[in-house]
């Protein structure tokens, strides 16, 4: 198939090359210029400006945005709707509100484009691992699509969601379990750290993935972690979040869904960027104050 894909950075450079090498006609823009270089090297089709993409493009056109959620996706989408024909498709594989999807489907609908969301994990492997792909939008159009979500993904790992949003809606749940799950295993390594048996966490990360109820990715990733760097004593403890977690918690106390573990992962990440915590301080004084107990000076 052909697809146009704007956006070529980490992910987006990869999707390219993997799509190339399953067989498809790949037409790249980036507002970097040396990244539509470097995949045109890789047998991409690079383009000027977004006018130049669209019209190297065959009917019905579709075309991969791999852009920031938020305002860079809702100027690229403004600035490619003019340039489209009746039946062409714009899917978005960024981390998008799932509302905003929804929006953007209706417009779009009104000039008689499709609008797909597709939540895409698979971070910096999904070249070579394949990817895991959370596809919402009409059916129809996914079907016809399909041939570029199955070379993208990883075995079984593209699914026909739902409706306009529904893509984004589960990427948005999906990485606020992300959240809790890297919280227990964080919270984990630190206890067996602080113990008196010196365990070797690179060992124990290992040995988990062999027959635990606990074995992942992750644990994969946190050998390698622990192998590179054993204290970690290359890496601050200064933890972004992307938005998605906030959106879930938000969507929790929305819906009224308890979810506790959700929620303080959330907010763990908010406490990681405190270099000293006010909050901490209150607590520190006050129980100087009730009970005489001793604190820390500057």
């Amino acid at each position: 198939m052909e697809l146009g894909l704007i956006g070529l950075g980490r992910m987006g450079a990869n999707m390219t090359r993997r799509l190339i090498g399953g067989g498809h006609r790949v037409v790249v823009y980036d507002r970097d210029h040396d990244a539509v270089r470097a995949v045109e090297q890789e047998r991409a089709v690079g383009a000027a400006d977004l006018q130049n993409l669209v019209a190297q493009l065959t009917m019905p056109r579709a075309i991969w945005l791999m852009v920031p959620a938020g305002d860079p996706t809702s100027q690229t989408i403004e600035a490619l709707a003019p340039l489209l024909s009746a039946g062409d498709t714009l899917i978005d594989g960024g981390n998008s509100y799932y509302k905003d999807s929804v929006a953007r489907a209706a417009r779009l609908g009104a000039q008689s484009l499709h609008f797909v969301d597709a939540g895409t994990s698979g971070g910096i492997w999904g070249l070579k691992e394949g990817y895991c792909l959370m596809i919402g939008g009409e059916e129809e159009v996914f079907r016809r699509l399909e041939p570029i979500f199955r070379t993208l993904a990883t075995k079984n790992g593209y699914a026909h969601v739902g409706p306009s949003g529904a893509g984004h809606f589960v990427k948005m749940v999906h990485n606020g379990i992300e959240y809790g799950m890297l919280q227990a295993y964080a919270e984990g390594f630190e206890l067996l750290r602080a113990s008196s048996y010196g365990p070797d966490l690179a060992q124990l990360a290992q040995l988990w993935n062999h027959g635990s109820v606990i074995r992942s990715w992750l644990l994969e990733l946190a050998a390698s972690a622990f192998v590179a760097d054993p204290d970690l004593t290359n890496v601050r403890g200064y933890v972004e979040d992307s938005g998605e977690g906030r959106w879930t918690v938000m969507e929790a106390v929305e819906r009224a869904v308890p979810a506790p573990v959700l929620t303080e992962s959330l907010f763990a990440r908010f406490r990681s960027r405190q270099e000293d915590s006010f909050s901490a301080r209150v607590i520190a004084a006050l129980r100087q104050e009730f009970g005489g107990h001793s604190v820390k000076t500057k």
